[in-house]
């Protein structure tokens, strides 16, 4: 009998590009739900619009969903109670219905732009109907649904569409030869006129306080504990940094493709066209197929967002293999599908809009996060440095000012 066997150690993992694929799990998924079709056109339209100069807020926004990605993956280590569920037995029932249906209704609002994104992207290509695609995408991600190794299957899945964006926008960065000074002057602060509420949804759409919330969920569906602590938080802030360069690689095709060539642009999928009498078909084919796993990811991993936190919230599961929480799912899936049918290609104003709504719900829940991952509701071990916490005080500032902004933006200007 082996050592291994007989003292029921575990054997050393090799540092392969498999093995080293199959840990980011959690932060890759998270990734490739927040970035969807609405982080993409607003990207294209600040990097069309504001060149570089907003290269800035990229950074800032990855700094800080890495601290609140980070605290939730401790939350999810923590207690093998949901996150949801924890918030019941901590404030109360009415609170946690409040985050719940507040989560619930953000995804919500989003699925149509994901729904549409995926759809578009395929109906550019291939010159069809985009209703067709809707129910094709629409179908393959409800039959996602009925393995039973979801969780296994979502994150494979994740996994190649991440790689796919990489690949696909690497691609066109190549063939438009960005200036590489002016990008790297980009990272320096500035508020160009006019870009105060571009500024505003940019950062809602890269620092997602929903996906943060989530990554507790994920990091339990994982089955890892505390032993885990490092490599979990590397996972998350893995995941995180390629959430910031794919955003920032878009924002630079843009401003190379668009801004340098006068090219007014209303959706992402104009950046992709746009670039076919300029660079050749391969590199409109390589954008719009990123465009696509950009989309597509996000309407698997923003629906399975949804409805696993109303299940958790009305009927207190939230295991990915309960069809309760499936059905919760489709529900997200069915929501955007028939928005994306009826109203056909969102315009921009109505992404800005969702973008901004966000906005005005996730102060509580980033208060939250901070509450739970500090304090007597964590283990000492588990609790965050003081580094961390200024970041969540920040973090919090920053929403609720961008709250009072949008709101004044929305409502009374």
């Amino acid at each position: 009998m082996s050592l291994i066997k007989k003292y029921n150690l575990k054997r050393p993992i090799k540092n392969t590009p498999k093995s080293f694929l199959k840990k980011l799990g959690p932060g890759i998924i998270t990734a490739a739900l927040v970035f969807g079709p609405g982080s993409l056109t607003i990207n294209t339209k600040l990097g069309a619009n504001y060149s570089y100069s907003l290269l800035w807020v990229i950074l800032l926004s990855m700094v800080l969903m890495t601290a609140f990605t980070n605290m939730s993956t401790k939350i999810g280590l923590y207690s093998r109670d949901s996150f949801i569920s924890r918030i019941k037995n901590e404030f109360g029932h009415r609170t946690a219905l409040l985050v719940g249906v507040g989560i619930f209704l953000t995804t919500a609002s989003f699925q149509a732009g994901n729904t549409v994104g995926a759809s578009l992207a395929f109906s550019e290509l291939f010159s069809t109907p985009m209703l067709v695609w809707i129910i094709i995408f629409t179908f393959l991600a409800i039959f996602l649904l009925y393995f039973k190794s979801f969780y296994k299957i979502l994150e494979k899945l994740m996994i190649g569409l991440v790689i796919l964006m990489l690949t696909s926008f690497l691609l066109t960065i190549i063939m438009v030869a960005p200036n590489i000074q002016e990008i790297l002057l980009g990272i320096i602060p500035s508020i160009p006129k006019g870009s105060e509420y571009f500024i505003i949804t940019l950062t809602a759409s890269s620092f997602s306080i929903v996906g943060a919330f989530y990554q507790s969920y994920l990091t339990q569906e994982k089955g890892v504990d505390i032993a885990d602590k490092q490599d979990s938080l590397r996972e998350s802030r893995t995941g995180i940094i390629i959430l910031g360069l794919l955003s920032t690689l878009v924002m630079i095709c843009a401003s190379s493709v668009l801004k340098n060539n006068n090219i007014d642009v209303l959706s992402a999928s104009d950046l992709g066209m746009a670039l076919e009498p300029l660079f050749g078909p391969f590199t409109s084919y390589a954008f719009m197929i990123g465009f696509f796993a950009a989309s597509f990811s996000s309407m698997i991993g923003n629906a399975t967002i949804g409805g696993v936190i109303l299940a958790d919230t009305l009927f207190g599961i939230s295991n990915l293999r309960e069809w309760k929480v499936r059905s919760m799912i489709i529900v997200v899936i069915l929501i955007g599908a028939i928005i994306a049918h009826v109203f056909g290609q969102l315009p921009l104003e109505l992404i800005i809009f969702a973008q901004g709504i966000t906005i005005m719900i996730v102060p509580m829940i980033a208060v939250i996060i901070v509450i739970f991952s500090n304090g007597k509701r964590i283990s000492e071990e588990l609790k965050n440095n003081s580094f961390t916490t200024a970041l969540g005080i920040i973090g919090i500032t920053i929403l609720i000012l961008m709250s009072f902004y949008s709101i004044y933006f929305l409502f009374f200007k």
